[in-house]
């Protein structure tokens, strides 16, 4: 039996795909404020430009491809059991190849009616629509009538697969933490559920605020410190 890997991913992973980072400097919210464009108070004054944010971000991400540190992820379902938690939006890691991936923040593809996949219907994936890389814009509406929103976990929002994140960590036999230095939560804090003796691989090249014996950190980009990974860890 293979055995299982549970992957943390963050930004970093993608950066070297080209998709703009939310936090470091010259990153996404030095340009726009995340209040206006990411939050549900954002959404419910000024949804137009909610729309387009998204809009813009599709189109970034239809232009890019998988890089190393996606394909390197993917590769290890070879040898164990791979569950990929990402806190990115993108679907970089589906296009490298791996084929279980639990977005806790939501997907950029996807929408859904505003009025749905909240506490009111146990946050349902019923509804929700792949759109691909096209605009969505005011005026586009759901099959029940509802305007289309981008399928995102604003700030303000529960997230509600970080339930299952838990999960997943607490049954992995390693963990690997992949171009997040920890600083959002909930995600920030899913290592502390693995078991008492699974190792915890982080590949950052900043300081990561964990602190625990069994935690190696590779102070690397994504693709440097998969690599290295790889070849002397796993």
């Amino acid at each position: 039996m293979k055995k299982k890997i549970a992957i943390l991913t963050g930004a970093g992973v993608s950066a070297e795909s080209g998709l703009g980072t939310f936090r470091d400097n010259g990153g996404l919210w030095d340009k726009y404020d995340p209040m206006k464009v990411a939050s549900a108070e954002g959404w419910a004054e000024d949804p137009g430009t909610v729309l387009e944010f998204y809009n813009i971000r599709r189109k970034e991400l239809r232009d890019c491809r998988p890089n190393e540190a996606h394909r390197a992820i993917a590769s290890l379902e070879d040898k164990y059991d791979v569950s990929v938690i990402t806190q990115n939006v993108d679907n970089l890691h589906e296009r490298a190849g791996s084929t279980r991936v639990l977005h806790l923040h939501g997907e950029l593809t996807k929408v859904r009616p505003e009025n749905c996949c909240n506490d009111f219907d146990a946050f349902s994936e019923r509804e929700v629509i792949d759109v691909g890389y096209s605009d969505v814009v005011l005026g586009d509406k759901a099959p029940n009538g509802a305007q289309l929103r981008p399928h995102i976990v604003f700030f303000g929002e529960a997230v509600p697969k970080i339930e299952r994140a838990i999960d997943l960590v607490a049954e992995a036999d390693i963990m690997l933490i992949v171009g997040t230095s920890l600083s959002v939560y909930p995600a920030a804090g899913l290592y502390r559920y693995t078991k008492a003796e699974a190792p915890i691989y982080i590949i950052d090249p900043a300081n990561v605020p964990c602190f625990d014996s069994r935690i190696v950190h590779i102070k690397e980009t994504a693709t440097v410190g998969m690599s290295i990974l790889t070849k002397n860890y796993l």
